[in-house]
């Protein structure tokens, strides 16, 4: 059963060339190459655009000043152009500004490091290249 292979027969490599050359004498025959470019003559309409930054195009045209607010409008962030988050994802960090003011004096909420003589002392050494942390 292995090794009875039915419908699946060997081709020799010359064989196998060609085959590959009538598929791709089949497909130069169907394709076929346009090196010059024109307008549809059967189409009714002709839509052909300036140039985007031609100087002497845009002088009559003056700027419209809705579309101009309407495009720096969807350019701003969410948080100014809306009031509330508009999705589940905006919710997280949307109101940002702290609950408790943040005030230095307050020894609960702030751990400075306070250094001592030998602390200075060491953190003056290691900061001069002495790596003796090991011993």
């Amino acid at each position: 059963m292995a090794g009875h292979q039915k419908g699946k027969v060997m081709l020799d490599e010359v064989r196998h060339n060609q085959i590959l050359r009538e598929l791709y004498l089949k497909e130069l025959r169907t394709q076929k190459l346009y090196p010059e470019y024109h307008v549809n003559p059967l189409r009714k309409v002709h839509t052909i655009t300036r140039k985007p930054m031609s100087w002497h195009d845009n002088l009559e045209e003056p700027a419209d000043d809705r579309f101009l607010n309407l495009i720096h409008h969807t350019a701003q962030e969410p948080r100014k152009k809306y009031p509330e988050p508009q999705t589940e994802s905006q919710e997280i960090g949307w109101f940002s500004e702290p609950l408790v003011s943040p005030e230095r004096d307050d020894a609960r909420l702030n751990h400075f490091a306070v250094y001592s003589d030998i602390t200075l002392y060491k953190s003056k050494m290691w900061s001069l290249g002495e790596d003796d942390r090991h011993k």
